[in-house]
């Protein structure tokens, strides 16, 4: 598999994530995920011997796809989480619901607990000793036979985010197979990382990468 490279230089990665393919190994026998087919890349691009140094500093959920950036060193590594936890970090999503929102454009708080034997994510309260906070804004682009295409810009960066507070307002995403009863088998999920402002770990010179959503997911 040949990675789609939006940036490179000595200490940023930035490529366009397919959708369905894990962002790290879940096993040591696999070799097919998202990390280990950048480190080959790498690797056979510089004909670099041993072990390649590539840091996961976010993630994407498995089945979605889009911007994505990674670490050539460990200093940048450590540089950009410092980034994502002072939230200087601007995400953009598209999504594709099953649904119309009442409110054109609103921001959506919530506190979300996951179940880690299912792996699913769930609302809960504020109570809730293992609930985390969650933030997000959206606007609707286009409304069209019973479903919306939104622009959603993450505060907060909680596993199924997205997929979880759209769903629990009865706005699931088109084919999320975890949280729309209605998903089509075999079909990707209608929820892409579009756009990802961040700023480099050395120059410090603010970086935006954007990434079109894929044409069968696209309202006509």
């Amino acid at each position: 598999m040949q990675p789609e490279i939006l940036f490179e230089d000595n200490h940023l990665l930035v490529v366009v994530k397919p959708q369905g393919i894990a962002v790290q190994k879940n096993d040591a026998a696999s070799n097919d995920d998202f990390q280990s087919i950048l480190k080959d890349y790498l690797k056979k691009k510089y004909n670099k011997p041993g072990n390649v140094f590539l840091g996961i500093v976010h993630r994407l959920d498995q089945p979605v796809g889009g911007v994505m950036v990674f670490a050539k060193t460990s200093k940048a590594a450590s540089r950009l989480s410092e980034q994502i936890r002072q939230n200087v970090w601007k995400k953009c999503y598209l999504a594709i619901v099953d649904g119309i929102p009442k409110q054109k454009k609103a921001v959506l708080e919530d506190y979300l607990v996951k179940n880690e034997a299912t792996n699913e994510v769930f609302v809960s309260k504020k109570e809730n000793p293992k609930a985390k906070f969650a933030r997000l804004s959206y606007e609707t682009l286009n409304s069209k036979d019973g479903r919306s295409l939104l622009k959603i810009t993450l505060e907060t960066g909680r596993a199924h985010q997205i997929r979880v507070q759209l769903s629990s307002r009865g706005l699931p995403i088109v084919n999320d197979h975890k949280y729309n009863k209605n998903a089509k088998i075999g079909s990707n999920i209608a929820l892409w990382a579009y756009s990802l402002e961040i700023e480099h770990p050395v120059t410090k010179e603010k970086l935006v990468f954007s990434a079109e959503m894929p044409e069968n997911h696209v309202m006509q």
